[in-house]
């Protein structure tokens, strides 16, 4: 009789441990999507909260002959506005030019020209910088466009521990912000952020021209409380 009652008085507590142990199995990264998906929204408020940020944009290649954005880099705000330096690939060549954006207007100097000109930058497959600097749809909107989240863990970048956020993110979103990107397939994305939920980078992979060879590109954006007057040249 013994036994009998000591089994019947440790066989709940087991069922509740064992129920306990499963209930906090999330694939063994310890971050739940709503933990994940509250990190990357807190992410984006800063960003959207900043007075200008500073972006720097790259990619390590396009395919062969694609012509396309390998590189922007410069100040913004959320007006929107752009200043700052772009690189891009015009069928291989690549190309340098001094780049302000203003009003829906880019203009461009290169060293064809001493002086700055209109641009319409879709002609040269490129995205209108200052769109990516929009609170609304532009480059901060990812963080919460993006489904299918998964921790990748903690590294560290010098001092600073940076956590790993992986997810997906539709092809319709990614056009809004790169014209030239296949809306009807989905792209990869890596967040790293900090301890306190800062945006260091994200790297999209997938479909950004045509063909079927993806494309890499790696984001960091930096949020700052100095406001900063963007004017057309």
């Amino acid at each position: 009789m013994l036994k009998r009652a000591t089994f019947a008085v440790l066989l709940p507590a087991l069922v509740l441990t064992v129920a306990g142990c499963t209930g906090d199995d999330d694939g063994g990264d310890g971050d739940g999507g709503e933990d994940l998906a509250g990190r990357l929204s807190a992410a984006q408020t800063v960003l959207d909260d900043a007075q200008s940020l500073e972006l720097d944009l790259t990619t390590p290649e396009l395919p062969s002959g694609t012509t396309g954005l390998l590189e922007a880099k410069g100040t913004g705000t959320h007006a929107p506005a752009f200043e700052g330096d772009v690189k891009v690939s015009l069928k291989g060549v690549p190309i340098n030019a001094e780049v302000v954006s203003v009003d829906g207007t880019v203009h461009a100097k290169t060293g064809f020209s001493p002086t700055f000109l209109p641009l319409d930058p879709a002609s040269i497959g490129a995205p209108d910088p200052a769109t990516l600097m929009r609170s609304d749809d532009g480059i901060s909107s990812l963080l919460t466009e993006t489904d299918d989240l998964k921790s990748g863990g903690e590294s560290r970048d010098g001092r600073d521990v940076l956590t790993t956020i992986t997810g997906t993110i539709e092809g319709a979103v990614i056009r809004g912000l790169i014209p030239t990107a296949q809306a009807d397939t989905t792209f990869d994305a890596t967040y790293r952020l900090t301890e306190d939920d800062v945006l260091r980078d994200v790297t999209l992979e997938g479909l950004f021209y045509a063909g079927d060879e993806p494309v890499t590109y790696t984001v960091a954006v930096t949020a700052s409380d100095d406001p900063v007057e963007i004017t057309a040249p």
